[in-house]
């Protein structure tokens, strides 16, 4: 079993929750919302979008995966896994797709399986244990954690949308 790792998004427009007909984007001229990750560490987040504002809280690992949810010149307003928001610079966030495996749940561990049809299981990695995303198909998702690679349910992660097939054709 995986142990879990201490809990703290991809600048690339995946297909997330807008339809293909009206997709929003923001001035960057990509989607919004859409999933990034933290480049680097510490990473202040701040309650607006300039250095003038104060500190909200402080990402104290790189990869953590994030939502941006607005653009406002190079700051990004993000929100975490626990849906606290704040605002951060562009230069901070990465184009890998992270991913956390269900922060909602308390405990247990989550199957990760060797391929979608097939039922034999890698590993167990337990809640908010962040995990790297190679590709998912709107169902299923092939991640890497430590030296594990396999397939997750994709409504067991909170770092691609729900039906979100990544990466984009």
């Amino acid at each position: 079993m995986i142990a879990g790792l201490a809990l703290l998004g991809a600048v690339a427009a995946p297909s997330g929750p807008a339809s293909a007909q009206s997709v929003p984007t923001g001035p960057s001229g990509l989607q919004l919302p859409r999933f990034a990750s933290m480049k680097s560490h510490p990473v202040n987040i701040r309650v607006g979008p300039s250095r003038d504002y104060d500190i909200a809280w402080t990402f104290t690992r790189s990869g953590i995966p994030v939502e941006i949810t607005q653009e406002f010149d190079v700051w990004y307003r993000v929100r975490d896994s626990e849906g606290q928001e704040g605002w951060v610079q562009k230069s901070f966030l990465s184009g890998k797709r992270t991913a956390l495996i269900a922060p909602w749940e308390k405990s247990g561990s989550i199957p990760m399986r060797a391929r979608p049809d097939n039922p034999t299981v890698v590993a167990n990695v337990e809640p908010n244990v962040q995990v790297e995303v190679a590709n998912c198909d709107g169902t299923w998702c092939k991640i890497t954690v430590e030296r594990y690679s396999g397939y997750v349910e994709q409504q067991r992660l909170w770092g691609v949308y729900p039906k979100e097939k990544y990466p984009v054709d």
